[in-house]
């Protein structure tokens, strides 16, 4: 009988470490989410994190699938999709419920493989399918994937969709090159025919750049598209309006995985996967401003206007380093779970 009472209390035991456990691990802080939130990806504990950006407290772990990459939220900030990539060969978006903290359901993006970055804009999610060369969009009202377009460039990797939709921007990494697409039936004074098909009234203007232009951004006043190249550190800067490269910068950033500008449109961030280097660039004379070393390998950005700092992605050191955007320093360190990469903001209307 002492026997059966004392595995019986270890029993009791292991199940209260177990559940506090798995508590850590998925979502138990029984917080909600706030109007405003940081979303995180990490790739080693396939996990969405969402983050209060007041406090920097993890306020839930949410699971995803197994090599997630890049987040988007909804614009009322209530649901957020997931690019689960698989260098290529997966096919899925995780679809999270941020105001309930938990999964809501998984898309499959077949026959488009490898969805890597994500955008919404105009209701709909609308994605790179690197594996299948082309583009993707799903409609969360109709719960289906309603539109795609080919590139027939390697690698369409990033995305930028203006927010009216009409025009789509990617870097294709192994072909070196950007993708301006633009939809035509939807141009100002152009009418749409009876019986017109969207899907073929989109056209493609292929910029070369250079291979391994991989992170890019659009300007705030939308003039000008910069992307930088892991390959040979340049940074190509495209007139958006003439749909051609207007510049080349020998930007020494080599290993370059993500570039973002400033919310004031002045300055330039890249960082870099090989050197762990975050360098920041003067928009308008294209000159470099300082380096600053994050780690051993430095990815995503994220810039917050209402906070003047920026999160970048460690991935190679599992943090998120914050830096403050007046000093361009490091100014702390959040720690969301392994290899982070993919941010993002939630706002919720």
């Amino acid at each position: 009988m002492e026997d059966f009472k004392c595995f019986a209390n270890r029993l009791r035991v292991i199940t209260a470490f177990l559940a506090l456990l798995m508590c850590a691990t998925i979502s138990c802080t029984g917080q909600s989410t706030p109007k405003r939130a940081l979303l995180a990806l990490s790739k080693t504990n396939h996990i969405l994190a969402i983050v209060d950006p007041a406090s920097l407290t993890i306020l839930a772990r949410i699971p995803v699938g197994e090599d997630p990459h890049e987040v988007v939220a909804s614009a009322d900030g209530k649901t957020a999709y997931v690019c689960i990539y698989g260098g290529g060969s997966l096919h899925e978006l995780n679809v999270i419920d941020l105001v309930a903290q938990k999964p809501l359901l998984n898309i499959d993006t077949r026959p488009l493989y490898g969805p890597h970055d994500v955008s919404f804009v105009n209701g709909k999610a609308w994605f790179t399918a690197e594996g299948s060369k082309s583009i993707g969009r799903y409609d969360p009202a109709t719960g289906k994937l309603d539109w795609s377009m080919g590139t027939g460039q390697d690698r369409t990797h990033m995305i930028y969709v203006s927010p009216d939709a009409k025009r789509i921007y990617t870097t294709n990494v192994s072909s070196g090159t950007v993708s301006i697409l633009i939809d035509t039936l939807l141009q100002p004074g152009k009418m749409a025919p009876p019986n017109a098909k969207p899907h073929e009234d989109w056209t493609q203007t292929v910029v070369a750049t250079a291979r391994g232009s991989e992170g890019f951004d659009v300007s705030p006043d939308g003039k000008e598209l910069w992307t930088a190249s892991s390959e040979d550190g340049s940074i190509s800067i495209i007139d958006l309006a003439a749909k051609k490269l207007s510049a080349k910068v020998d930007g020494k950033v080599n290993g370059a995985n993500r570039l973002k500008f400033t919310p004031d449109g002045k300055q330039v961030f890249i960082s870099s996967l090989q050197t762990g280097e975050l360098t920041f660039f003067d928009a308008q004379s294209r000159k470099e401003i300082k380096r600053v070393k994050l780690g051993k390998g430095a990815a995503g950005i994220l810039m917050d206007p209402l906070g003047n700092r920026a999160f970048v992605a460690c991935s190679a050191d599992n943090y998120i380093a914050l830096i403050d955007l007046k000093t361009l320093e490091v100014m702390g360190r959040l720690d969301v779970g392994g290899v982070p990469d993919g941010l993002a903001w939630a706002v919720q209307q």
